[in-house]
């Protein structure tokens, strides 16, 4: 069968724009009479906030408008509605914007900044996701840091340890990884003759923010247009509003177009990131390397607020168990916060943490086992109508074969292995 489609090479419709550096990103746009915002941001990782004075910013040469919590009517925004766009009863990360400006230059943006008089009273900090579960540890939000807890269960975990002939667990750790994307973190806002709200940025999520934006502007849906020219990178990175709400409120409050871009300490210190995963594994099998029962505990670095970190969880203790038949199942999964950079999306979400974890205990048990690690896998992966713990059904399933076409190619059988 011949298709148009599939099987062709087409070129990228934007190649020509991108190879000649004719592209338009959001950093490229300008604007007559436009200002220039830059955020106040927080040198603690937990305080109260107890005053923020700005009078003397406001009297500051080409400052045409400071804004803090108490300009935003809806103040909070995310699944769980714990993120402040500007920090109103305490600080919870490093980097936390307390105040933003716009003024005519970036210098006198600058400059306004360090007018601001901020009074805080610091807070005891936690950075270490498995010591913030415990109930006397310092409270990011609420009475816990326990944000959620996922579970997956299926069969009996206690008759697969009695199953066993061998049982092997081990801890794995993943690290806080940032997306360094090249285009920052960039947005420019202006309000036309009829009163709607223009945003242009370098999200990867339009209609989300346009969502969001309606929200805590307390405007009307058909008011509010995001538009997302050329993406200069994100990897998930740009999933979340973050100045965009600063250049909205602001280009209302002036009347004036408004930009603001992350330098590339803002998108070290304030961005999200890729969240540091704890995973407990614990597995069951024969002494001919079948799997029985499968035990994971993992605890994920929520940062300071959730963002995505909940979708990225889930999925991860979707796929905790691997792409192995395992009849004995249990998974607990546990969002934690602490004062760290907040722990997003990243490419994967949730899914690479797992795989990497699930994949290096396979080669560990493979090794004290004394089996090839192919062999193992081979003999454990999941085949047509496989039931995954979730319940899902899986009807085709090419994984044996992918797996033997791959060891073919790589020439596995005819190298010299070792693990650890």
């Amino acid at each position: 069968m011949s298709h148009n489609v599939i099987g062709k090479r087409f070129p990228r419709i934007d190649a020509a724009l991108q190879v000649t550096g004719k592209s338009v990103y959001s950093c490229d746009w300008v604007s007559p009479g436009m200002l220039f915002a830059k955020a106040l941001r927080s040198k603690h990782a937990h305080a109260r906030i107890l005053k923020v004075d700005t009078s003397k910013a406001a009297k500051l040469a080409g400052v045409k408008a400071v804004l803090t919590a108490r300009d935003f009517a809806e103040n909070r925004f995310g699944m769980f509605r714990d993120q402040p766009i500007l920090a109103d009863d305490k600080v919870r990360c490093l980097g936390d914007a307390v105040a933003v400006v716009a003024a005519t230059s970036w210098d006198a943006a600058e400059e306004a900044l360090g007018l601001i008089q901020v009074d805080y009273e610091p807070l005891p900090g936690i950075f270490d996701p498995v010591e913030a579960m415990r109930p006397d540890a310092p409270k990011v939000h609420g009475d816990s840091n326990i944000v959620a807890h996922i579970k997956s269960r299926s069969g009996d975990i206690d008759q697969g340890w009695e199953e066993s002939d061998v049982i092997f667990e081990e801890t794995i750790t993943t690290s806080m990884v940032e997306h360094v994307h090249l285009e920052p973190h960039v947005a420019v806002a202006e309000v036309d003759d009829l009163g709607e709200l223009l945003v242009m940025t370098s999200g990867q999520r339009p209609h989300n923010y346009a969502v969001t934006l309606a929200e805590v502007m307390q405007m009307p849906m058909h008011k509010v247009r995001v538009a997302a020219p050329a993406v200069g990178a994100g990897f998930g990175g740009k999933n979340d509003i973050t100045i965009e709400p600063y250049v909205a409120m602001l280009a209302i409050k002036t009347g004036k177009p408004v930009k603001m871009t992350y330098s590339r300490e803002d998108e070290f210190q304030v961005s999200t990131v890729r969240a540091v995963y704890i995973m407990k594994y614990k597995s069951g099998l024969k002494k001919d390397g079948t799997l029985v029962a499968r035990q994971l505990e993992l605890i994920a670095d929520s940062g300071a607020y959730v963002s995505t970190g909940y979708g990225a969880l889930d999925k991860a203790c979707l796929q905790g168990a691997g792409p192995y038949r395992v009849p004995h199942v249990k998974i607990d999964g546990y969002l934690v916060y602490t004062n760290n950079p907040i722990g997003g999306s990243m490419r994967g979400l949730g899914a690479n943490q797992t795989n990497f974890g699930y994949e290096i205990h396979m080669d560990t048990i493979a090794a004290e086992m004394g089996m090839d690690p192919v062999e193992i896998r081979l003999k454990n992966l999941i085949v047509d109508n496989s039931v995954l713990p979730t319940g899902q059904v899986l009807r085709v399933v090419a994984l044996t074969e992918c797996m033997e076409k791959a060891v073919e190619l790589a020439g596995w059988k005819k190298k010299e292995v070792k693990i650890r």
